[in-house]
């Protein structure tokens, strides 16, 4: 398969793969656009691999944790103030809009750990291997992602009440 019919193929689905860990379509394009350019001259070794598109994925996944850790400060400089004072409908679409402030502002390691887990559906395992860290990493990594969730959670309804 030559590199263009490759992109052809599983474009759709390496910047759906990116939009998920990152949270933001048009930094998900970025990404993939800049591993693109980085694997198309690779290409001839690239697809020899048994699975050319998870070699992307990490491509991927390394390509966002760089970009995310020159922009770490401004992220966590960022806080998440939104009023819920609206009816059900509308109140789920804030709280979902509120839910992805709150990953994007994980460390990018958890960041990705969570998205992966629960938005890709993947077993610690394959996250593991995707990332090329320990299983324990992944699981240790997710604990502290939902800790810390779970804290700006609670934390954050009770300074409104005051």
């Amino acid at each position: 398969m030559t590199f263009e019919e490759f992109v052809a193929a599983r474009l759709p689905a390496l910047v759906r793969h990116a939009t998920v860990l990152s949270g933001d379509p048009h930094v998900a394009e970025d990404v993939v656009q800049d591993v693109l350019v980085k694997a198309q001259p690779r290409w001839t070794r690239i697809r020899t691999l048994d699975v050319p598109e998870s070699y992307l994925r990490k491509m991927i996944i390394n390509e966002l944790v760089s970009t995310r850790r020159r922009v770490t400060a401004r992220l966590r400089r960022e806080r998440v103030q939104l009023s819920v004072d609206v009816e059900d409908r509308a109140e789920q679409v804030v709280q979902r809009a509120v839910l992805v402030q709150l990953i994007r502002a994980l460390p990018p390691r958890q960041r990705i750990v969570i998205a992966l887990r629960y938005f890709e559906d993947m077993a610690d395992g394959d996250i593991a291997a995707l990332m090329g860290c320990s299983l324990a990493t992944v699981r240790s990594q997710a604990s502290r992602a939902l800790a810390r969730l779970r804290n700006v959670a609670t934390v954050e309804p009770s300074r409104e009440a005051r």
